[in-house]
């Protein structure tokens, strides 16, 4: 039985609604990161897996050829906890006309890559066509970020960790002339980009133009709210916090979300008396209580609340009724899955939804890598063993 306690402020965990449940896509992918579906067509669903592939399942049956491979230019992630490889893929907002995609990667060198794209066709892309857009040279092999979205402003966000090693040493998340530790937002219809003018920080000495919102350590899944264009950030924490950090969609930029001077919301450095003001803490936090060396050993801690946050999705779908504006978002390490929704820029409902949902396999999974939205809003959850599953409502 999963534990149901969950330490967040000021939130109380209600007791399970039992309408939700799952069921499997497609499974049998090597370390799938991520699914999305094409802008136009939920039937045809794109899922990365982090060697560098992009697989295609059209109509519930998955394509033997992959959309893209770029297997060669990524970082293998033979080891377990490897946090490199191919990481972030979306859709150009106008793709339908200009058949443009972008990816985030790490290359074999340990440089962030995030690059353009064209495609052939639907199930085809032009791997000729790539133009590179940011290259960021990581100072340490982890806390690369890796999402990448577009805003219903047409500009393209991008999620970059605090470069690596513990406790942020370089203290990149409150360096304002440091891109690492931040979420950026930059147009890519300029070559190789532009920064927009309505970016907090544009023109202003000594502070990088790009930057949208820092103080996060490592901002794995991130998502808009389909409807509201509210964003909701999954940052992952050190030793003994997750967070969900929530950004509204009348914010003009520049939230400070405190790490490394608070891990959620408590003191981190320093670790007694730190100076909080002018920092906007998470809606959801809950304990780093699990012992990351047994999940990369392949073992489960359904016993635990977690040790690595999943960020995932407003739900906008059709298809559940009950779901509608909740949030979902789940974590890497113990399989848990959490449902809430922000009413006036506080969570609330909050609900463990882990064995309701349950997979359709019977089992749970460990290893919630991702979540996933069609395009007409429903949700699929992505587990690192290889499925992808859909979100659907209990018969």
């Amino acid at each position: 039985m999963k534990k149901m306690i969950l330490w967040i402020i000021p939130l109380i965990l209600l007791a399970e609604e039992k309408t939700l449940s799952s069921v499997l896509v497609a499974d049998g992918y090597k370390k799938p990161v991520f699914v999305t579906s094409y802008p136009n067509d939920s039937k045809l669903l794109y899922v990365v897996e982090q060697a560098g592939l992009i697989r295609i399942i059209k109509n519930g049956k998955k394509l033997n050829r992959p959309f893209f491979d770029i297997n060669k230019k990524v970082v293998n992630p033979n080891r377990p906890g490897d946090e490199r490889g191919l990481l972030g893929f979306a859709f150009h907002p106008n793709h339908i006309n200009n058949g443009k995609f972008y990816i985030n990667y790490m290359d074999n060198n340990g440089f962030t890559i995030v690059s353009e794209f064209m495609v052939n066709s639907q199930l085809r892309a032009n791997h000729k066509s790539e133009r590179v857009i940011l290259r960021l040279e990581q100072p340490y092999r982890n806390h690369n970020g890796g999402d990448i979205q577009f805003g219903p402003d047409g500009y393209l966000y991008i999620s970059i960790g605090d470069g690596g090693k513990a406790g942020d040493p370089l203290n990149s998340g409150q360096d304002l002339n440091s891109i690492f530790g931040k979420i950026i937002r930059i147009d890519v219809n300029e070559s190789p980009y532009a920064i927009p003018k309505s970016n907090p920080f544009y023109g202003q000495k000594d502070k990088r133009g790009e930057i949208w919102a820092w103080g996060l350590r490592n901002v794995w899944r991130f998502s808009f709210d389909k409807q509201t264009g509210d964003k909701y950030y999954g940052d992952v924490g050190q030793n003994k916090w997750e967070e969900v950090n929530f950004e509204p969609v009348t914010s003009a930029g520049g939230i400070n979300f405190g790490w490394r001077i608070m891990e959620a919301n408590h003191c981190y450095d320093p670790a007694e008396n730190c100076q909080t003001k002018g920092l906007t803490k998470p809606i959801v936090e809950y304990p780093n209580d699990a012992n990351y060396m047994v999940i990369l050993g392949g073992g489960s801690q359904t016993d635990a609340e977690g040790c690595s946050v999943t960020g995932g999705y407003v739900y906008r779908g059709t298809n559940i009724k009950s779901m509608q504006g909740v949030y979902i978002f789940g974590d890497y390490c113990s399989g848990n899955i959490w449902t809430l929704k922000v009413v006036n820029g506080k969570a609330t409902n909050f609900v463990n939804r882990t064995e309701e949902i349950n997979l359709a396999d019977g089992e749970f999974t460990t290893y919630i890598s991702s979540f996933g939205q069609d395009s007409d809003g429903e949700l699929y959850i992505v587990d690192y063993n290889g499925g992808v599953y859909k979100l659907i409502e209990k018969n």
